[in-house]
C-alpha cells in the first residue's frame, strides 16, 4: 500500500451500497485520525490542493474522520462550521475525548466535562453529522468497572455515542462488558502491538481502530472488508486507519471502502 495510488470511489454512490434499503443503521464509515498533513501529498492529496482545501478533497475519498482535535481543546461553533460546510451531508465526525477526562480526571467527576463536550458537538449532532466519542484510555489506567460504570450513568444524559479503547489489558474482563453493553457504550477494537482488544460486541454501533504501521496488504483488506461487513447488520461501523507521515493509513481507507463498493455492488 505505500507505493501504490487508491483510486478515487464515488463516496455519494458508496452511501446507496452501503445502505441498503436506505437504512442509516447499516452504514459503514471508514477514514483516518485527522487529515490535515502535507506529506500525503501527492500520494493522497494531489499537489495542487492547498492546505486549506485539504478536509474538502479528503471528504470525496472517505465518509469519516476521527477528529483528534478535541483531545488538546475543545472546537469553536465557527470551527465546526467549516468542518461541516467542507463535507458532504452524509460525511460523519467522529471525537476524541478530552485527555482532561481520559488522562487527567480519569473519569471521576465528569459530569460538567462531558456535559461541555455534548454542548460544543451539539451543532454536529444537530446537523446528523454525528459518529462516535472516543475514550482513550491510558495505558497506566487499570480497570475499574465501578467508576464506569458511575462515568457513564452521570454521561447518560449527553446522548453521545461513546467507545472505549481501553490500553491495559485489565479491563477486559467481564465486569466491564457489561457495564458497557448495559449503557450501550461500543468496546473499541484497537490494534496495538502490546495489547490485542478483543472483537465483542457491547452497543448498537461498533468502532475499530486499525493502527499498523505502513499500511496492510491485499489480504488484510479483504479481512478487514469482511468484518466491517459482517458487523454493519448490527448498526453503523466506524473504522479509523492510522494517520502518520506517510499516507498510507489513508491509501488504505480508501482501499477499503473500494471493496466495500465492489461487494456490495
Amino acid at each position: 500500500m505505500r507505493s501504490e495510488k487508491a483510486g478515487s470511489p464515488d463516496v455519494s454512490q458508496l452511501a446507496e451500497h452501503l445502505a441498503p434499503g436506505g437504512d442509516s443503521r447499516d452504514r459503514i464509515f471508514v477514514g483516518t485520525s485527522g487529515w490535515a498533513y502535507a506529506s500525503w501529498k501527492p500520494d493522497f492529496y494531489p499537489g495542487a490542493v492547498p492546505q486549506k482545501k485539504f478536509l474538502e478533497y479528503y471528504a470525496t475519498q472517505l465518509n469519516s474522520v476521527e477528529v483528534n482535535y478535541t483531545f488538546r481543546q475543545l472546537p469553536n461553533a465557527s470551527i465546526l462550521a467549516g468542518w461541516m460546510a467542507s463535507t458532504g451531508s452524509g460525511f460523519r465526525f467522529s471525537f476524541k475525548a478530552p485527555q482532561r477526562l481520559t488522562h487527567i480526571l480519569r473519569l471521576k467527576d465528569c459530569g460538567d466535562g462531558v456535559a461541555a463536550l455534548a454542548q460544543t458537538l451539539a451543532p454536529v449532532a444537530a446537523a446528523g453529522r454525528m459518529g462516535i466519542v472516543l475514550f482513550q484510555l491510558p495505558p497506566n489506567f487499570k480497570a475499574d468497572p465501578a467508576r464506569l460504570d458511575s462515568f457513564l450513568l452521570d454521561a447518560k444524559k449527553s446522548r453521545l455515542r461513546m467507545a472505549f479503547e481501553f490500553r491495559n489489558a485489565t479491563w477486559f474482563c467481564e465486569k466491564v462488558y457489561a457495564v458497557l453493553r448495559t449503557h450501550g457504550a461500543a468496546l473499541c477494537v484497537a490494534e496495538n502491538e502490546d495489547l490485542a482488544t478483543p472483537d465483542l460486541v457491547t452497543a448498537p454501533f461498533a468502532c475499530y481502530r486499525l493502527r499498523m504501521s505502513g499500511g496492510y496488504s491485499a489480504a488484510q483488506l479483504e479481512e478487514i472488508r469482511s468484518k466491517l461487513l459482517s458487523r454493519c447488520s448490527e448498526g453503523e461501523v466506524f473504522a479509523y486507519f492510522k494517520h502518520e507521515d506517510e499516507p498510507s493509513g489513508a491509501l488504505c481507507a480508501v482501499a477499503t471502502l473500494q471493496l466495500l463498493s465492489q461487494r456490495r455492488a
